[in-house]
């Protein structure tokens, strides 16, 4: 799916979250950030995955880490996301797909024998400098965080 790989340079991005605040790469120069792509906010996969990193969030934050989800989802759905299961990161709420395109994580898809385009669940761990430090695409749900704090 994803070209990208570790030691590549991060793509330049830029994109709104639940709230409308702008978020780019260059925010997070000099944190290393957790940049996670899930396919739809609130199904059960994407619940788990995030939760699993809310969960750890000191975790990450006492590792110099910055956590940002994206899916193609509106603001609304990702606002309700986010209260409900009470996220500490934001969520890109990236709709006309621009971030999810730049990092090469929409594609061809099979769920219950039909084919379709979407997101693939791909996390990047990106360094301080942003460079590619690692790309995640066997993402372990419910335990996520330990798969990027090991």
């Amino acid at each position: 799916m994803t070209t990208l790989k570790k030691g590549d340079k991060a793509p330049q991005f830029s994109g709104v979250d639940q709230d409308g605040k702008q978020h780019q790469l260059a925010d997070y120069k000099g944190k290393k950030l957790v940049l996670f792509f899930y396919p739809k906010a609130s199904t059960p996969g994407c619940t788990a995955e995030a939760c699993d990193l809310r969960d750890n969030f000191e975790r990450f934050q006492a590792n110099n880490y910055e956590l940002l989800g994206v899916s193609a989802d509106s603001a609304k759905a990702q606002a309700k996301f986010k209260e409900k299961y009470e996220f500490p990161f934001p969520l890109l709420a990236d709709e006309d797909k621009s971030v999810i395109q730049a990092f090469g994580v929409w594609g061809p898809k099979k769920f219950m024998g039909r084919e379709y385009d979407g997101i693939h669940r791909t996390t990047f761990v990106i360094d301080e400098n942003g460079i590619i430090d690692e790309v995640i695409e066997k993402v372990k749900t419910k335990e996520h965080a330990a798969q990027i704090l090991k």
